[in-house]
């Protein structure tokens, strides 16, 4: 590794390292301010207020972590540009492709460490972070959970349906069960009231009707109460929506088969959080070309015009981001597609704008 090598290295990591530890602190301050009434009115315990600031901040760095390393890379490359030590570099020789290299390693340390991050430790500041804000933050009628309609496989060829579902007395309405022998159904139950036994780990279902299929004849069943367990568990049922966002990558896809299988509704919103596992760190890579194209020429308007242009494509990039991300959760869109548009896009703008950056 050459001198400029290290001295570009070494400012893209110190640069990229000072932006987070000052915007941090800020993004702290504001929801304190916002958040300390209700935390007072919920009587939240001042222990696990530090533990949630202590998740705020890995949650909030790894959500804004492009923006932070984009505005970043501007900030130091127009410092450069500014103090004409890019002409200088370029007027000894060195092309622009290989002035890009240190950046490009830097890049690379930050896609790795965002990768890990997202793997592991990400998750379990996620849950702290949402568990507190769900407990302590948000009102009675923010939902955090599917209730109605709810259809699940809970084996092979064993399905069961709930119009309602009570999650803090653990009761469904409008309970069916069905059971299939290839195309064919065997067995089905329908009850309108099901109801949850957490010591003997059994199912009270009230107007019972069972329905057998014989042969030549079906058989009925029908009593007012019956007890019956079931292969699974009232949690189960109705996941939280962000229960994927407190997975480690394993889990998240042993989670993921899983609620395939049981033909999970919101499958889609599960397979946008373990993509843009990926891709958010892959993005480095795109927004540091984008960074040192747009910020390594000397302009009249000095560093402020390159951070405004910086800003505006960074927060674009976000809102690509974003918009992408819930169209896939709530429509049939391909998710793997959706994730990855924006750095399509913004991929196609680095190339563009690297061309244009080498004349």
């Amino acid at each position: 590794m050459k001198l400029i090598d290290k001295y570009i290295l070494k400012r893209y990591l110190i640069t990229f390292s000072v932006m987070l530890l000052l915007f941090i602190p800020i993004g702290i301050v504001i929801d304190v301010s916002e958040k300390v009434n209700r935390m007072i009115e919920r009587k939240a315990p001042f222990d696990e207020i530090v533990v949630y600031y202590g998740d705020f901040i890995i949650y909030f760095a790894n959500l804004l972590f492009p923006i932070f390393l984009f505005l970043s890379v501007i900030w130091f490359t127009s410092k450069l540009a500014n103090n004409t030590e890019i002409i200088a570099i370029l007027s000894s020789g060195i092309s622009f492709k290989r002035f890009l290299r240190p950046f490009l390693m830097g890049a690379s340390i930050v896609c790795i460490f965002a990768l890990l991050m997202g793997f592991f430790l990400v998750p379990k500041a996620s849950k702290g972070f949402l568990d507190f804000r769900n407990a302590y933050l948000r009102g009675g009628g923010y939902k955090t959970m599917e209730t109605s309609d709810i259809f699940r496989q809970i084996g092979d060829g064993e399905y069961i349906y709930i119009s309602n579902y009570n999650f803090l007395s653990k009761t469904g309405f409008n309970f069916t069960y069905e059971k299939f022998n290839g195309n064919k159904l065997v067995e089905k139950i329908n009850s309108n009231r099901i109801k949850y036994d957490e010591k003997t780990k059994k199912y009270s279902l009230f107007n019972y009707i069972k329905r057998s299929v014989g042969k030549n004849n079906d058989v009925l069943e029908s009593i007012d109460k019956k007890i019956v367990k079931f292969n699974f568990e009232p949690d189960e049922l109705t996941p939280v929506f962000y229960i994927a966002e407190t997975m480690t990558i394993g889990e998240l896809y042993t989670f993921i088969n899983k609620e395939k299988k049981k033909g999970n509704t919101r499958i889609n919103a599960y397979l946008v959080v373990l993509y843009k596992k990926y891709s958010l760190p892959v993005s480095a890579f795109i927004l540091t070309i984008i960074a040192v194209a747009v910020s390594s020429m000397k302009r009249r308007g000095g560093m402020g015009v390159n951070l405004a242009i910086g800003i505006v494509i960074a927060f674009t990039f976000i809102f690509f981001d974003k918009v992408f991300g819930t169209i896939a959760e709530n429509s049939d869109f391909s998710p793997l597609l959706a994730v990855w548009i924006p750095n399509i896009v913004f991929g196609l703008l680095a190339f563009y704008l690297l061309r244009n950056a080498k004349r």
